[in-house]
């Protein structure tokens, strides 16, 4: 429970920073999603698909992101009506909330997401 709570605020300090970075704002609804997607990559890509092949692992990673983002999109975008993103100009979109190349990068933001996940396990155990 305690590794689990440390990587979902990991998580949702590290996704909004990185749209910050990006975009140049946030929302709050991104610590959440940011929260969500760290603690089901390290579940899913560091558990129980770790030994699979690095590729599929990524992919898993990019549809947990994108998942994420998705469900929260419609919750925060649609049913909410803020407006925090809209990819609607973007190819292969759904909605508005989720797009193609954005999955795309999401699979190569699974491999950081993995090894932050894999060297806090390790900090951790030697504590």
């Amino acid at each position: 429970m305690k590794r689990a709570l440390c990587l979902f605020l990991a998580g949702g300090s590290l996704y909004p920073g990185i749209e910050l970075a990006w975009r140049k704002k946030t929302h709050i609804s991104m610590s959440f999603a940011g929260g969500i997607c760290l603690c089901l990559i390290d579940r899913v890509c560091n558990g129980c698909m770790k030994k699979k092949r690095l590729p599929l692992r990524c992919i898993a990673g990019s549809g947990i992101i994108t998942g994420v983002e998705f469900i929260i999109g419609l919750a925060v975008n649609v049913v909410g009506k803020r407006n925090v993103w809209d990819y609607s100009s973007m190819p292969l979109n759904v909605m508005g909330q989720i797009c193609l190349p954005f999955s795309i990068a999401w699979c190569f933001l699974t491999l950081p997401a993995m090894w932050f996940c894999n060297l806090f396990h390790r900090r951790k155990s030697h504590l």
